[in-house]
């Protein structure tokens, strides 16, 4: 006999226990928490194919037409993760002004930590920390607009400042 229970709409994978893939009201598609999470847990590695600057360069370049939207993801100064590429369901975690998580690289891996205790439901975000270099106009500006509807959100995922919002260990 067939269940009544309607289908299941959000992608649990089986790579990590933490969050699912679903529907954003930031962007796109977001991560959210399958249940409770604990500040400093270390939730996920940030996967990808390993590239140098001047792929980085190129790929980017074939982007940069339209509304920003990427998976490069800067691992040493000689390396960019490029998360289309192998990616996991990190490149699902969305940006955010006010980010319950973070991101910390060590040894050129990049990881994502929770940076507070995160209930069932939430949606899971760090501050992407652009930098500031890539906005030279009015168009760059529009293209890394901020969505993420905090009270205290900056208008832009682009780092304000010269510090980042990446932890280097």
């Amino acid at each position: 006999m067939p269940s009544a229970t309607p289908p299941l709409r959000v992608r649990i994978t089986l790579t990590q226990p933490w969050f699912a893939i679903r529907r954003s009201p930031i962007q796109g598609r977001g991560a959210f928490a399958v249940r409770s999470i604990p500040k400093g847990t270390r939730l996920i590695e940030y996967t990808g194919e390993r590239i140098g600057h001047a792929v980085f360069a190129a790929r980017s370049a074939r982007e940069s037409k339209g509304r920003h939207h990427t998976f490069f993801f800067q691992a040493t100064r000689r390396t960019v993760v490029d998360a289309r590429v192998h990616g996991n369901e990190a490149k699902y975690i969305n940006h955010s002004c006010d980010p319950n998580c973070r991101a910390v690289i060590e040894k050129g891996r990049i990881y994502i930590e929770t940076r507070k205790a995160i209930r069932k439901g939430q949606e899971l975000a760090y501050d992407y920390s652009f930098d500031p270099g890539d906005v030279r106009s009015a168009a760059d500006a529009a293209r890394y607009k901020c969505r993420c509807g905090a009270k205290n959100c900056r208008g832009s995922i682009v780092r304000p400042t010269a510090e980042s919002g990446v932890v280097r260990a």
